[in-house]
């Protein structure tokens, strides 16, 4: 009887799964899209403030850990031995794996071979590997639309990172760093798949805080690995100060708790093909960014740039 009910459902399943990969964007899903490529901006700026204070993978480690403290009070009951996670701990230790745990790290180690150009540069190229794994792995039409949107989205990529002069990009040179951050890319791509098409009962995907508090728990263990490693192999040293403290305690809340939780829902609401534009977004918020904290005036190429970039969402989006 349960198997003829899974039958008779699972194409109904299939059917809501078409319907929110065809919906089109709404302020809402824009916005929750366009501010965790805020966050996670703001996240590399602080990162890179602080990389001679805390090693990278530590600094990783201590993020999830305290993010993980502030869902608890939200999401302990999942934790209990009945709770909802653990039939599932295998599809949640992937989720982690993906996010949390190899595509943090790869970046961090990404970020100890190659400038901050390249690792930008590469992760560039994200919309093009979430279609590309779309059509492979789910057999995702890949439209012109897409495409252009694609090219269109990179390109505005590249004129952030040349700084309006194409002549600069003639001067990139790629190192084994760059080949981290592809992997990295790649990680979360598959993993905005997965949130696309979740299998979990609608008991853990409907409570957001134990959704992501599930993810985190799993990725810890291998972040938790990752710090081990890097103690063990190095000699890192940590130089504890209140502005580190700060700065921890905001990536925890910002780029790891509000971030992640606003990818989830905009991925769920248009699709990995669409919210994988959003993350180009990252390089603009960071080169304005950068721009007023060192004083210095946006330039016309940083507009040109987001209008690109925009540019490519909407075209990829539009039916």
């Amino acid at each position: 009887m349960k198997w003829r009910r899974a039958q008779a459902t699972a194409p109904q399943s299939r059917a809501r799964y078409s319907r929110s990969m065809s919906s089109p964007l709404t302020p809402a899903t824009v916005l929750m899209l366009s501010t965790a490529s805020l966050l996670w901006a703001c996240n590399s700026l602080v990162g890179r403030w602080i990389h001679e204070q805390v090693p990278p993978l530590t600094l990783n480690f201590f993020r999830w850990v305290l993010a993980l403290l502030i869902l608890l009070p939200l999401s302990w009951r999942f934790l209990r031995r009945d709770g909802p996670i653990w039939p599932h701990w295998r599809r949640l230790s992937l989720l982690g794996l993906m996010s949390i745990g190899a595509y943090n790290a790869l970046q961090y180690m990404a970020l100890q071979t190659s400038t901050a150009v390249n690792v930008t540069l590469v992760a560039g190229s994200m919309p093009v590997w979430t279609l590309l794994l779309g059509r492979m792995l789910h057999a995702q039409v890949i439209t012109k639309r897409q495409w252009l949107g694609a090219l269109l989205s990179i390109a505005g990529v590249l004129l952030v990172l040349c700084r309006g002069q194409w002549a600069v990009l003639q001067q990139l040179r790629f190192v084994p760093g760059d080949a981290y951050i592809l992997l990295a890319t790649l990680c979360w791509s598959v993993y905005s798949w997965l949130l696309a098409r979740p299998s979990e009962p609608q008991s853990l995907r409907g409570d957001w805080a134990g959704y992501l508090m599930a993810q985190i728990l799993f990725g810890l263990v291998w972040s938790g690995l990752f710090a081990g490693a890097e103690w063990t192999l190095g000699s890192p040293q940590i130089v504890w100060s209140m502005p580190v403290v700060a700065a921890i305690v905001f990536i925890a809340v910002g780029p790891a708790v509000l971030a992640y939780r606003f990818w989830g829902i905009g991925v769920q609401r248009a699709g990995p093909q669409i919210a994988s534009f959003f993350s180009n977004l990252a390089p603009v918020f960071a080169a304005l960014l950068s721009t007023v904290l060192l004083g210095e005036a946006p330039q016309f190429y940083h507009l040109l740039a987001f209008v690109m970039i925009v540019g490519g969402i909407v075209v990829s989006s539009r039916r």
